[in-house]
This record gives structure tokens, C-alpha cells and sequence, in this order.
């Protein structure tokens, strides 16, 4: 059914605060108020019917409990350096060369100093829609004032009302009464955590005061929309910010990161129609599922998106589908009755969405959202454009913003957060025998095949097969399959592609990866047809030579005898299936020979549960390569948030610590590290008047870091 309808079917099951303050005035207020630690908060989804009430008719109460609406702005750290002798009286480190940095970042100079009071809010019967449960409460907005923050699920108050517990009535456009229950929750101090999700909350209201419209979970304005032609497609770029205010080190500050939403200007049926006219194949309708599965779309009537996760070919808008009062509708009355769209073409199929994915909720059955393609916007993203230095001014220059940020004392800083960073000493490369570079300018030194002699480069004499296929993905499968018969003890094929078609390159890789694995590199035609092609051609070669087992370089560290981890986790969010942990570790000294691993993971899970299992297969290779076990182990592990640092530590770090003590109960030195990739803070060199990126090596200890 349409995410709409499926929405309002179903109803949410709410928690109720583990603890309960006096009302203002009562006998444990004020003064009362205890900081809570962050928690982790679990909800659940239940069945619920609603039936239709009359103004007062059917209306009851019940005990408020919280509901979840927006999200989530408080990072969740876990403190290890208290653990660290080395870094638990300062983390600040002293080698490289000092260099002064500028982040997006604004500090906050001046914020709330005084007590908020938080109020539960409750609608019967249950709204879903977070836009309409603020219009029915701003109804009664001369009740609870102008200086209020509403986040769809709790108000937060600069003044306590009257009474403890109080219930309203508003009223909808078409007539229906809904009663509005709100009772005190709890009071905020300045100092609770809870103000810097409030914060963002009051901070996101100044987009729509700025006329931004919300697309997912950031906000974008069509007003300064870019329009570009590529490729005969028309494109339409939306200027959108990512904000967030978070505690750091030595204060809070506001993060603000340029975003731009890429739109085709055309629909997914248009994209149907295209694809179906293009057809290579024989199976149009196998051609177009391919090329549109994992695509988002946008639907502007409600401004969300949406993945496609499947087509169904059976249905199409003349179907029906049942509402949540038992009654049936056709798709094209629900979208005309629901959101005033038309929908001309009755003769499309439908597109299937599982909505969004969340891991730990991947047992939970949904129904599948169906979209009508003549109503969906593809999308894209864009690196076209990315520099933008102009928000924080128009939000200080606009008055209706300064007017809703002063209720709440709240007040950047216009300037670029001012950082100090150290730029660490280059790396020597070593390039066969007798090369040693470094890196300058930021530019990697690209050299022919004559520079890689000697231990670092694969004996290539061997007989080279050139055969020519049809451009389809059968002729090159069953090319291969005659072609890598034992025998013939092939050791590498490089497949030339007449274009970029992603089914024909993932039939060849899934081949030469599973069924019969083979050293294999895939290139387009044209990309050799370049005037560079003997750069191209080098890099192919380099590329073949590390996947046969050979080294291009090594890197002269500092660093002795030890051995390299990187683990990741990959989670197919397209078919839902299993997920996968990689694990890649060094085997030698000079870091030029490395094994990898991959162990399948029930769906949505991100731990590595054959961590020790991985770890002792790395070891055992590392000791036919080495005369001895490394001296320490350094982890590198990605896909990781805040909210799993903790199980992190108790399980992988844990789990490997224990098993390296097994070995040598005191040889060992393990570092694990956590990288993350997806943050919006930007780091920028000031040169003259321009700015350009900082060098490789740089790093920033201070300031942007936090004390844990």
C-alpha cells in the first residue's frame, strides 16, 4: 500500500519516562531536577485501529509516554582514555610542523542560563504526521507562548504552565476534533544534554523561516535551483545545508556543511520508458529492473525519498489496495483524494520500496511501500558544486530568524572556528631497487612499468590469449568458461568492455570471483582510446600485478614489526541479504604482502563474530613470511557509530586482546582505532585569499575533539 495510507495503519508503541519529576510548584519543584546519564531507547511497532471519534465521543486518557519523532543529535561516546596512561593527562601531541586551520564550525557565544521544563504531549486518536501534530498545537500557542520548542513528541517550556496536567481540543481541516493532552515530564537544566538536541531542533525551525523545504532528514530551497543539461537529460540542483551543534572540547559549536540534492528532471516512468527504448536485450523488462534497482527517488508531494528495491510488473494504479478502515481504493483515486496528483498513465508498473533500514529491526515484518512511477523525481548526488561560505550570514542577516533565536538567547559566532593543526614528516616510498620518493604537493608519483624491477614486481612471462566476444554478457561468460579450464592454468584475464553496462560487469566479476577464481580487471574501450593511454595502460598493469601478488612500492615507516588490520562490514540494503565482514591484514614487515578474509554475517549485523578465527589465519601467515611473531597489532575499523562504541570494546577489542595474550602473554601491543568517513566537518588552509585543502599528515588533536 502507498507509505501514507501504510502509515496511518499502523500505530507506535511509546515508552514512559523511567522517572517522573513533581510538577513546578509541587513538592519535590523546583530545584529537584537530577541530569540523567544517555540511555539507549529501543521502540517497537504494534497494530493499532483508530476509529473516527465525534467532538467528544470516544476520546480517553492515558498515562503519556514518549514517542520518537526526528533525529537523534547526541553523539554517544565511551571514555577510553581514562584507561591510557599515555594520553590520560593530555592527548595533545608535539611532532610536525605547527600550521593554523580553519573549520566550518561557529562557535555558540551565548545560550539558555536558565530552566526549561519539558512536557509530554499526547494526541487521540494518534497523529502520525509530525507536521500536523504541530499545527493542531500551535491552536493554543497563546497558552504556552512564543518561546516554546516542539519536536513532535515533547514541548519544551522557557516558563512552567499552571497545572501539572492540562488537555486542549483542536480541530482538523476536515472538521474532525482531536484532544491534545500534555502533562510535565521533567525540568532541563542548562547544563543537561538534553538542550543540544532541543538546540538543533529550534535551530532546523530557521530553515522554514528561510522558506527550505525538508528532504529526508536535511533541508533544501528550489529558490536558487540550478539547471544543467547532460547527456540529453535535464538536471535541477537544490543548495541544501547539513547543520548540527554538538559538545566538543573546549565548547559548543554549530557544524554547517553544504549539501545539494541532484534531480533528473524526469520521472521514474520516463526513466522506464527511456530505458525500455534503449534495451540491449531481448528481456526489456529484466534490462530496466536492473538499472532502476537502488535508485532513490523523490516524491514531491510529500518531499521524501525512497529506495527502489523492486518493480512489480503485475500491478499498476487502476489496482486497489485495502485502507486501514477496511475499505477499498484504487492507487489513482488514493494520490488524487490524498495529495491532488493525476496520474495520466494507467498502464505503469509500480515501484516497491522496503523504506529504510534499520539495523536491529531486521526481523520486523513490513509491508512494502508501492510508488507510482509517474509521481516519483529520480535523484542524484553532485560534487560539482561544493563550497558555500555564505549561510551563517543569511542566518544572522534575517530578522524573523534572529527574533526566533533571541527567545532563546541563543547566538553564533560569525566567524570560521580558528583550529591549530601539525602536519606530520612525509613518508619515503620505495619504488623497486633503487627509487626513494616523497610525496610533494599533495601528487602521487605515477612512473612506467620500467620503474618497478627487481623484487617488487611479478615475473609476467607467460602467453597471452586475444580473444574477441559479442558485446553481450552471455558471449563473455561462455568465452570465459571455455577459456579457464584448469589446463590451461590461466593466472589473469582483462575483459574490454564496449561500455559501462553494470549487468555486463557484474555477471564477469561474479564468474571470475566465485565460479571460477581468476585475477581479473575490466576497462572500457574508450577509456583506452584516450591520448594518455599509456598512462592508462601502466596503471592496468600495476593494478593486474597487485592482484597476482606482487608490490608496486613500499612505505619506510617508523614503526617496526607490525602487522596492519582493517576490518569493515558491508550491508546489502538493496536485496536484504546477508551481510558481509572483510578482514585484510599485513603478513610481512615491510607491509607488501597482505591476506584477506570474509565471513557472511546474519542480515543487518556488525560485529565480526570469526574475529579470532580471522586473527589467527593472519598470524599464521605472517609467520611463514617472518621469522617471528609481530610486536604490536594495529586495527583499523570502519562502519562504526557512537552508539556501538561500547559493544565494540566488549566484544572485537576484547576478543582479540584475549586471544593476543594467549600467545605471549606480554609481547603484544594492540591498538584499535575507529575511523569515520560520514562527518560534515571540513578543514580548510587559509593561502592569501584563497583556501585550499590542508597537506597529507595533517592532524587536529585539539579543539574539534572531545575530552573522552
Amino acid at each position: 500500500m502507498p507509505g501514507r495510507a501504510r502509515t496511518r495503519a499502523r500505530g507506535r508503541a511509546r515508552r514512559r519516562e523511567s522517572y517522573q519529576q513533581e510538577a513546578p510548584g509541587g513538592p519535590g519543584a523546583p530545584g529537584s531536577a537530577t541530569v540523567s546519564p544517555v540511555t539507549f531507547i529501543v521502540f517497537f511497532l504494534q497494530e493499532i485501529r483508530v476509529k473516527e471519534p465525534g467532538p467528544e465521543a470516544g476520546l480517553h486518557t492515558a498515562p503519556l509516554q514518549e514517542r520518537r519523532i526526528g533525529g537523534v543529535f547526541q553523539d554517544l561516546v565511551v571514555n577510553t582514555r581514562r584507561y591510557m596512561m599515555h594520553v590520560k593527562d593530555s592527548k595533545t601531541g608535539s611532532e610536525g610542523t605547527v600550521v593554523q586551520l580553519l573549520a566550518n564550525h561557529f562557535r555558540v557565544i551565548s545560550r539558555p542560563q536558565w530552566v526549561a521544563y519539558k512536557y509530554n504531549i499526547d494526541y487521540r486518536p494518534d497523529i502520525e504526521d509530525g507536521n500536523l501534530r504541530t499545527i493542531l498545537l500551535d491552536q493554543h500557542r497563546r497558552k504556552f507562548g512564543e518561546c516554546h520548542i516542539f519536536d513532535g513528541n515533547s514541548l519544551l517550556l522557557s516558563r512552567p504552565l499552571k497545572e501539572r496536567r492540562v488537555e486542549w481540543l483542536s480541530m482538523t481541516k476536515d472538521k474532525k476534533f482531536v484532544k491534545i493532552t500534555v502533562e510535565f515530564s521533567k525540568e532541563i537544566r542548562p547544563t543537561s544534554s538534553d538542550c543540544l538536541r532541543y538546540y538543533n531542533i529550534l535551530f532546523r525551525r530557521t530553515f522554514k523561516l528561510l522558506d527550505f523545504e525538508q528532504v529526508g532528514r536535511n533541508y533544501y530551497t528550489k529558490k536558487k535551483a540550478i539547471q544543467l543539461y547532460r547527456h540529453g537529460t535535464s538536471l535541477e540542483i537544490w543548495l541544501g545545508y547539513v547543520t548540527s551543534i554538538l559538545q566538543y572540547e573546549n565548547g559548543i559549536t554549530l557544524c554547517a556543511d553544504v549539501s545539494h540534492k541532484l534531480l533528473r528532471i524526469e520521472t521514474a516512468y520516463d526513466f522506464i520508458k527511456r530505458t525500455s527504448a534503449e534495451a540491449q536485450t531481448g528481456n526489456i523488462r529484466e534490462e530496466v529492473t536492473n538499472k532502476l534497482i537502488g535508485s532513490i527517488v523523490l516524491t514531491k508531494y510529500n518531499n521524501k525519498t525512497y529506495g527502489v528495491d523492486d518493480i512489480d510488473w503485475k500491478q499498476n494504479p487502476e489496482d486497489t489496495f485495502n485502507r486501514s478502515d477496511g475499505s477499498k481504493i484504487t492507487y489513482i483515486d488514493y494520490y488524487r483524494q490524498q495529495h491532488k496528483e493525476i496520474v495520466t498513465v494507467k498502464k505503469q508498473p509500480l515501484l516497491v520500496s522496503q523504506g529504510r533500514w534499520k539495523k536491529g529491526l531486521t526481523g520486523t515484518h513490513r509491508e512494502p511501500i508501492l510508488l507510482i512511477p509517474q509521481l516519483c523525481s529520480m535523484t542524484g548526488l553532485t560534487d560539482e558544486i561544493r563550497k558555500d561560505y555564505k549561510f551563517i550570514n543569511t542566518v544572522q542577516d534575517n530578522k524573523k530568524v534572529q527574533d526566533l533565536l533571541q527567545l532563546w538567547d541563543l547566538k553564533f559566532d560569525t566567524n570560521f572556528l580558528s583550529v591549530s593543526g601539525r602536519v606530520l614528516k612525509n613518508a619515503n616510498i620505495v619504488q623497486g631497487r633503487r627509487m626513494v620518493r616523497q610525496f610533494q604537493n599533495h601528487h602521487v608519483m605515477v612512473g612506467c612499468l620500467s620503474c618497478f624491477t627487481g623484487q617488487y614486481l611479478l615475473n609476467m612471462n607467460a602467453i597471452f590469449f586475444r580473444i574477441e566476444v559479442d558485446g553481450d554478457a552471455n558471449s563473455y561468460i561462455d568465452t570465459l568458461r571455455k577459456y579457464t579450464r584448469p589446463t590451461l592454468q590461466m593466472v589473469s584475464v582483462i575483459c574490454i568492455l564496449p561500455n559501462d553496462d553494470k549487468h555486463r560487469y557484474d555477471s564477469i566479476k561474479r564468474y571470475l570471483c566465485t565460479k571460477c577464481p581468476i585475477p581479473s580487471q575490466c576497462v572500457v574501450k574508450k577509456t583506452l582510446e584516450k591520448v594518455q593511454a599509456r598512462t592508462i595502460v601502466t596503471k592496468i598493469a600495476q593494478q593486474m600485478n597487485c592482484k597476482m601478488g606482487g608490490a608496486l612500492w613500499k612505505v619506510e615507516t617508523d614503526v617496526q614489526r607490525t602487522m596492519f588490520i582493517g576490518i569493515d562490514c558491508f550491508h546489502d540494503i538493496v536485496n536484504r541479504q546477508k551481510s558481509i565482514a572483510g578482514f585484510v591484514a599485513s603478513t610481512n614487515a615491510e607491509l607488501t604482502k597482505w591476506c584477506s578474509q570474509c565471513v557472511i554475517q546474519k542480515t543487518g549485523e556488525e560485529l565480526m563474530k570469526e574475529l579470532q578465527t580471522c586473527l589467527k589465519a593472519a598470524l599464521d601467515v605472517w609467520c611463514k613470511n617472518e621469522s617471528s611473531m609481530p610486536h604490536s597489532v594495529i586495527v583499523y575499523r570502519d562502519g562504526v557509530g557512537d552508539g556501538q562504541l561500547q559493544a565494540l570494546l566488549d566484544h572485537e577489542a576484547k576478543k582479540m586482546s584475549t586471544y593476543l595474550k594467549t600467545l605471549s602473554p606480554n609481547n603484544f601491543t594492540l591498538a584499535f582505532i575507529v575511523v569515520k568517513k560520514r562527518i560534515n566537518t571540513r578543514f580548510f588552509l587559509k593561502h592569501g585569499s584563497d583556501f585550499q585543502n590542508p597537506p597529507p599528515g595533517t592532524v587536529i588533536d585539539i579543539e574539534l575533539t572531545r575530552n573522552e
